[in-house]
């Protein structure tokens, strides 16, 4: 079964469950995905499992950037609204690696590419970003990239 299989399997259980909130993601979600494929190639493109890991690290990238916005702004109640879809995103995203996993891989990718500067940066994030990809944030390895530059 693909992932975006497996999701109108859970938006299917949900609806049945009476689920509102998950019932409500689960939508956002897979209509996502759908643009994603009339973007990428039409009516006859499929999304892969690949793309469908792609848009929910986006949707839940974008809640982030929802829960920070809100946050500044005072509006609690969205903040609530936000971060409980976040959760439930991210129960469909692999497992992230910790900080320090992504700290050992940096310095490795440095050391590989001999990147001494800030201006390195692009060779650093060419290397590791294929690496973590779906397994680590890009602002985290970005700014672990950066630090380790500019020691």
């Amino acid at each position: 079964m693909t992932q975006k299989e497996q999701l109108q399997q859970d938006l299917k259980a949900s609806m049945l469950a009476r689920d509102a909130e998950k019932t409500s993601t689960l939508r956002m979600l897979l209509s996502a995905i759908g643009y994603y494929e009339t973007q990428k190639g039409g009516a006859g493109y499929v999304a892969s499992d690949e793309d469908v890991l792609a848009v929910i690290q986006r949707e839940a990238k974008q809640h982030k950037d929802s829960i920070e916005q809100f946050t500044t702004a005072g509006r609690t109640d969205l903040v609530d609204k936000e971060k409980k879809e976040l959760t439930f995103l991210e129960t469909y995203l692999p497992e992230q690696m910790a900080e320090e996993e992504v700290k050992k891989l940096v310095d490795e990718a440095v050391s590989q590419t001999g990147a001494t500067s800030p201006q390195d940066i692009g060779k650093v994030m060419g290397a590791l970003m294929p690496k973590v990809k779906g397994k680590a944030d890009g602002t985290l390895v970005s700014r672990l990239v950066k630090e380790s530059l500019t020691k």
